[in-house]
């Protein structure tokens, strides 16, 4: 019974983990609307101008390195080696808190450098706030990845949950109260900057919780002493964080460097190419706009397919080829199916989703091709996680890696041209090289069909369907009359009239297609409920 039980310990692990992840994606997305409604779209510019930098600590303190060291501490306890276990916190902290120091003194003493580079000198103060998360990141990393080792994913959990938590609050709290006192929208974005530190306290203050509570500290605390003579222990432990660990944080980081290309030249490009200074910066908050949506486009998609690479790593590692091959097909299939529809049906009602959101119709054109980011980043991080349980690390790090520099280039070319319309057909252009990059390399680790025609004629039918009838449910909706200064209430209801319609419409025709078994439905929330909409003949 001992695999049984202990099978069952790791996906109830990973299906906690998935749960706290999802909560957290959704709050960092969500406080972003109501901050842009409070500061405008210069304020939300100059936000979004540094949050690439508290990215990379993000991902830095959640993916990698917890993973990495989890591993290593459920290796070193199975031996039941108490001073093996306490010399891998011990050196893996002292690895991560020298990482953290040089991050944090590249960006500290770089910030001015930095925002020189932005071509936005103000910025320089917000960069200094935010560089102080990289000292604060190790202390996470390494209690995530003991408790992770030892099966325990709870705390982890709640500390990515609280951090979340504690940082949108401090975020709109301090804009809020900012604003109202009238300060300028550079010291009221260094408060919103602030709330990435008081979020890394909690997270670390939860930890130190759990280890205070359980008096654990005993148990991991270092002795005087204890890494003289084992020096090659050292060695194995700095190569696993360095290789494994940096692989997977920089795999994690799409959207991140993406981000950060269009932080350091798209303001630039604008203001060079014909827009007023604060007309340009306006403007680049406005596309900005972008972000919070592409992260909710892509939340479920990427949530359902990724619970599937533990069974994934699982098959592969017991060597089933059959169930392996089914997995990989399913991930890819849920990926398409979610993010395409969540990219057409985006796409087809921007305009009210804008006005309700953010106030008005501002950038809907733009909006509505960044819509597509959803579909792309979502293949391609199904993609990536299903590489990486097959035991590929290195070439999914360098595919994401080398969209920060494609990404650059490209603005520099389109923005000049389109404006941030180019920006947008500028990310378009990155994500499909680097989707097809993964897609050639995942072909010769695995060449296995991963779509039918079958699929594509059912999916292509059901996204056609619901643009259509989106569009005729707009056209509709937009004779009736409204009273002056009711338009966001009516964008309220056209969206979010839209997104269920339209998005039942979507799943009845993919459901009726067959495009899901029965028991592949039982995955899906609420699968017993889809499974009603499916054929006789498609059901078991």
């Amino acid at each position: 019974m001992k695999p049984v039980n202990q099978s069952k310990a790791l996906f109830r692990g990973a299906f906690i983990l998935a749960i706290a992840a999802l909560i957290t994606k959704i709050l960092s997305a969500v406080y972003r609307i109501p901050f842009q409604n409070i500061v405008g779209d210069v304020g939300f510019y100059i936000y979004q101008q540094v949050y690439p930098f508290y990215g990379l600590a993000t991902v830095l303190a959640t993916t990698g390195f917890p993973v990495v060291i989890s591993k290593l501490y459920a290796e070193q306890r199975e031996n039941n080696d108490q001073e093996k276990t306490r010399r891998l916190l011990l050196v893996a902290f002292i690895i991560l808190q020298l990482l953290g120091l040089i991050c944090f003194l590249i960006l500290y003493l770089g910030a001015d450098y930095i925002a020189f580079w932005m071509h936005d000198e103000q910025l320089a103060i917000l960069l200094k706030v935010v560089s102080i998360v990289f000292l604060l990141f190790p202390i996470a990393s390494i209690l995530r990845g003991y408790y992770q080792g030892k099966g325990d994913m709870v705390p982890t959990a709640l500390s990515q949950i609280g951090e979340q938590l504690i940082r949108a609050f401090t975020i709109l709290f301090l804009a809020y109260i900012l604003t109202k006192l009238g300060y300028s929208l550079y010291l009221i974005g260094g408060g919103a900057m602030f709330g990435s530190i008081t979020g890394s306290m909690v997270s670390a203050a939860i930890l130190f919780t759990f280890l205070w509570i359980r008096k654990e500290w005993k148990i991991i605390a270092p002795r005087k002493g204890m890494l003289i003579g084992y020096y090659q222990e050292v060695g194995d432990i700095l190569k696993a964080l360095t290789f494994q660990g940096l692989t997977i944080c920089v795999s994690g980081m799409l959207m991140i460097f993406i981000q950060m290309a269009d932080a350091l030249n798209l303001y630039f490009l604008l203001s060079e190419n014909g827009y007023e200074k604060d007309m340009a910066k306006s403007i680049k908050g406005i596309f900005d706009r972008g972000q919070p949506l592409i992260q909710l486009g892509t939340i479920v998609a990427a949530s359902m397919s990724l619970s599937l690479v533990p069974l994934i790593t699982s098959a592969r590692l017991k060597k089933d080829i059959l169930f392996l091959k089914d997995k990989i097909q399913l991930a890819i299939r849920i990926s398409i199916v979610i993010s395409l529809g969540a990219s057409v049906g985006l796409w087809a009602i921007i305009g009210p989703v804008n006005i309700m959101l953010f106030e008005n119709n501002a950038g809907s054109s733009v909006l509505g091709i960044l819509s597509f980011v959803i579909f792309l980043s979502s293949i391609i991080t199904t993609i990536i996680a299903i590489m990486q349980g097959l035991g590929s690390l290195l070439y999914p790090a360098v595919a994401v890696l080398a969209t920060f520099p494609l990404k650059y280039g490209l603005n520099a070319i389109f923005v000049p041209i389109f404006g941030t319309m180019g920006a947008a057909y500028s990310t378009l252009l990155t994500l499909l090289v680097v989707s097809l990059l993964l897609y050639v390399k995942f072909k010769k680790m695995h060449p296995i069909p991963l779509i039918t025609f079958h699929f594509l004629r059912i999916v292509s039918t059901a996204a056609l369907m619901m643009v259509l009838f989106l569009k005729g449910y707009l056209a509709l909706t937009n004779m009736v009359t409204i009273p002056i200064g009711a338009e966001r209430i009516m964008a309220t209801i056209q969206a979010l009239g839209g997104v269920f319609s339209g998005g039942f419409l979507f799943l009845f025709i993919i459901i009726r297609g067959g495009i899901f078994l029965e028991k592949e439905l039982s995955l899906f929330p609420f699968g017993s409920k889809l499974s009603l909409l499916l054929s006789k003949k498609n059901r078991s």
